[in-house]
């Protein structure tokens, strides 16, 4: 077995980390961890679960069935494409891409440009966007080499002069209905990385073939390592960025784009605040590389439209939604997210343990998407008797209805398949 070269797995962690580490990842933690306050911990645990976790699972699911071809395929090809298309187009140009933008605009553009307008701000954003994508076998190298470490570098610095400071009051958990663990938890869907990591290995694949990793065995050892670089370092920011939400829990604002943004200038003044919007641009600028890159390169390969044009397609798409604004996009993107989540963990785990039978795929999906979708429903047109009915279920109060379902589902499709044949209904 060939050694690994660790400056390469450095680079493809670096990589795969700013492909990650975008507008959520710096808007999120510290917007938990204002609403946690003193019980910022457990919040920051299940955000680590979560934000963290599911993305080096999913990272780790990718490499155990080797593309996207055969993700979801053991239900079947047709719902494989749905589902990886659906996939692709909330965390591509309908929600995360245009997100990047909105959030470049109020943390990074607005603040020091007020006179601005966001259609400029966006059209200039996704300019630079589509410059890196048109070359796609460089998009790992850029990212890795460049971009990464002066992320790190600023990012770095606020952080660190916010926690030597100590003019902040830290108030009492305001989370209601949920316990903050899974306030924290649920939150983390809305960095959109664990649905984005069993998508993200098609880039890196491309950066490690550019890099002359040929052998499909070396590139799951690759990717395997470098996700683990990548969560060590989301792991020391998240937790970083709770807490110091949760010291300024006693300040009000007006958008989840204003924490951090307060912060930065609390404790390093103007020149904070210029820091952080420029981490802050870079960073979404990173992820909406990667986003468009992803999105171009499936749509390429599911139409008979080329590469470049769904590179022009998806920015134009992505930069109108983006002028709404982040809290809008985030507003809309909660029911879509609820149901794709569930869904998605489920496919990671079975494909992380090798389940084959079509049975265990069928019904599992089935089951989370069932009961996802009811519970979406209730919740958004507030049916009571269909909210009885999920709140019954076992964590149904805590956002995790289809959790216990979907594990019953898995045990009678284990027995029912142990049983000879002539036993079956």
């Amino acid at each position: 077995m060939a050694k690994l070269d660790k400056k390469r797995v450095f680079v493809v962690g670096f990589a795969m980390f700013a492909m990650f580490f975008g507008a959520g990842n710096l808007m999120f933690p510290p917007s938990i961890g204002h609403a946690a306050g003193s019980s910022w911990l457990g919040a920051s645990l299940g955000f680590l679960l979560s934000g963290v976790g599911l993305p080096l699972l999913g990272v780790i699911a990718f490499t155990r069935c080797g593309s996207l071809d055969n993700f979801a395929s053991k239900v079947s090809r047709r719902f494989n494409t749905i589902y990886c298309t659906t996939l692709i187009v909330v965390i591509g140009p309908l929600f995360a891409i245009p997100r990047t933008a909105s959030t470049t605009y109020e943390m990074g553009v607005e603040p020091l440009f007020g006179g601005v307008s966001p259609w400029i701000s966006a059209g200039v954003f996704f300019l630079l966007s589509a410059l890196f994508v048109v070359k796609k076998a460089k998009v790992t190298a850029y990212i890795g080499r460049y971009l990464t470490p002066l992320i790190l570098i600023i990012l770095a610095f606020v952080i660190y002069f916010a926690l030597t400071t100590e003019c902040y009051t830290m108030l009492p958990s305001r989370i209601e209905g949920v316990a903050p663990f899974s306030y924290g938890f649920l939150n983390g869907y809305q960095t959109m990385d664990g649905l984005g990591a069993v998508l993200f290995g098609m880039i890196i694949i491309n950066g490690l073939i550019s890099m002359g990793v040929a052998s499909t065995h070396e590139q799951g050892r690759y990717l395997t390592y470098a996700s683990f670089v990548s969560a060590a370092i989301l792991g020391v920011i998240y937790f970083s960025l709770t807490y110091l939400g949760a010291m300024v829990s006693g300040v009000e604002f007006g958008g989840t784009t204003q924490i951090l943004l307060y912060i930065s200038t609390a404790t390093l003044g103007s020149a904070g605040g210029i820091a952080i919007g420029l981490c802050v641009s870079l960073a979404c600028l990173t992820t909406s590389i990667a986003l468009l890159s992803l999105s171009a390169e499936w749509f390429s390969k599911i139409t008979p439209i080329s590469y470049r044009v769904w590179i022009i397609v998806c920015s134009l798409f992505a930069m109108v939604i983006s002028i709404n604004g982040v809290d809008a996009i985030i507003k809309l993107s909660v029911p879509i997210l609820t149901v794709l989540y569930p869904l998605t963990i489920v496919l990671i785990f079975l494909n992380i343990f090798g389940i084959e039978g079509k049975l265990y795929h069928r019904l599992c999906c089935y089951v989370a998407i069932v009961v996802s979708l009811l519970d979406v429903i209730g919740t958004t047109f507030k049916i009571e008797p269909l909210l009885s009915v999920i709140q019954a279920l076992p964590l149904g109060n805590s956002g995790f209805a289809w959790l216990i379902p979907t594990v019953l589902t898995f045990l009678f499709a284990f027995i029912y398949l142990k049983l000879p044949l002539k036993k079956r209904v």
